[in-house]
């Protein structure tokens, strides 16, 4: 008899017992930082920093995103801090797989195709994704190579 209540108290305790249950805490993401300092002012319509799924898209964090306007086209230029050049170069990679279209750029080591009928171009450069979205890759590779500039 002792056995048995012995053993019910055991199995009570490796189930839980009568401990009440607390709910998960929610982990909210970390936010962005702010890497404002990095995008060109020329042209510069407005700044903002998203907290999660950037332009709207689902396998994209949170980041920076700047709209131009210049010579009568309007572009927007992203920048994601990731935790390093690997995690950079892996995020450039998934968001190529949603592209269409999407061709290797060897001078940048990122992507040039379409999301449905807007270009994005989408390079790694250290610890951070950077992206061009709305000019031709003749425009953006040249947009491109400004901002990667300003990204060490």
């Amino acid at each position: 008899m002792k056995y048995c209540l012995y053993l019910a108290v055991v199995v009570g305790l490796a189930c839980g017992g009568n401990e009440s249950e607390e709910a998960p805490v929610a982990v909210e993401a970390p936010k962005p930082p702010d890497e404002s300092r990095r995008f060109p002012r020329d042209g510069q319509t407005k700044m903002e920093l998203v907290d999660d799924n950037l332009l709207g898209k689902d396998y994209l964090p949170g980041g920076n995103l700047a709209t131009y306007e210049k010579d009568g086209k309007t572009y927007q230029l992203f920048l994601i801090v990731t935790k390093d050049p690997n995690a950079a170069g892996n995020l450039a990679y998934d968001a190529k797989e949603k592209l269409t279209d999407a061709k290797f750029v060897a001078s940048f080591g990122g992507y040039f195709g379409m999301d449905g009928e807007t270009p994005w171009f989408i390079f790694p450069k250290t610890n951070h994704l950077l992206g061009i979205v709305g000019l031709p890759q003749e425009e953006a590779d040249m947009v491109g190579r400004d901002f990667a500039a300003r990204v060490q």
